[in-house]
């Protein structure tokens, strides 16, 4: 039986790891469906502190990985495709390979997924000016103009953060009111950068390299309009990776993980959460390695206090 296995490999789970490999508890880490976490498909990080001149996103958590396992963690790549939890333990995860895995303690590091419109162009320009991360690539769009979709909170918000850097802001939203609180959209609305295409969608994002118009569909008259961008965000929200846990741990509405009074601890005893699955408000990569530091101390006590 383990002693603790993580579940994910991105910022999270692979600090977890690191600081639970520290305290010598030899960590099993189940890598999913994307070892290193959506960091791997980001081109360069700026803003997490130690490197100042930026670095690769895939080296970055390439590092983490090699921190982890130096220090005594054993990373697995399977996916887990079933769990039974226990309270207290030992909690048994199956894997997509066949095999079952015991653990004492369970920490869930799945992260979250942001949602795309499913464009082939979408896809095909990911990191070469289609994000989902206006905080994580805003900078890189000095002086050029940029396309926002979404009508949310989050879409206010990467808006009016964009207006910082980039020379003009078009929100598309398919509907001819905002979702987001009337503050928010008040204080977009009111941002000379901002410009906002109503009742529209978008169908195409044009560019061969990297990004260079936006095709816009009016959903009233279906005509269509060609916008030059530089930059395509995709600010509709988060999904966190947490379906397999549904009616098993605590969640809120939209699926991320609760946990228990600032802690790392989720409502079964023994199972902890960090990360983008328990986190619908910042998702940095530098907060994602806080939680699961404390993901990490929070099972090593618990597994103390809870000797056999």
């Amino acid at each position: 039986m383990e002693n603790i296995v993580i579940i994910g490999s991105g910022v999270a789970g692979l600090t977890a790891a690191i600081y639970a490999s520290r305290a010598d508890l030899a960590p099993l880490l189940i890598s999913g469906q994307l070892p290193g976490g959506l960091l791997t498909q980001t081109s360069d990080v700026e803003n997490y502190p130690g490197f100042p001149e930026s670095v690769n996103g895939f080296e970055l958590m390439f590092k983490f990985q090699q921190q982890a396992e130096n220090f005594g963690a054993t990373i697995k790549s399977d996916t887990v495709n079933k769990i039974d939890l226990k309270p207290g333990g030992p909690h048994t995860l199956h894997l997509a390979s066949g095999e079952s895995v015991k653990a004492k303690a369970l920490i869930i590091a799945t992260g979250a997924s942001p949602r795309w419109l499913g464009l082939e162009s979408e896809e095909r320009l990911k990191n070469k000016g289609v994000s989902a991360c206006a905080t994580c690539d805003g900078a890189f769009f000095r002086d050029v103009p940029v396309v926002v979709v979404g009508g949310g909170d989050t879409a206010m918000e990467e808006a009016m953060f964009l207006t910082k850097f980039a020379s003009k802001v078009t929100v598309v939203h398919r509907r001819d009111e905002l979702r987001a609180s009337k503050i928010m959209g008040d204080r977009a609305m009111a941002n000379p950068k901002i410009e906002f295409c109503w009742s529209s969608q978008v169908t195409e994002i044009i560019g061969d390299e990297e990004v260079e118009k936006v095709k816009i569909q009016n959903l009233k008259d279906q005509s269509e309009t060609i916008v030059e961008a530089k930059g395509f965000f995709s600010a509709l929200g988060h999904v966190p990776n947490t379906k397999i846990f549904d009616g098993i741990i605590e969640s809120d509405e939209a699926g991320f993980i609760k946990l228990q009074n600032g802690s790392s601890y989720t409502n079964i005893d023994g199972v902890f959460a960090a990360g983008d699955c328990a986190d619908h408000v910042y998702r940095q990569a530098i907060t994602a390695a806080g939680m699961g530091c404390k993901a990490a101390i929070d099972a090593e006590r618990w597994l103390e206090a809870n000797a056999k």
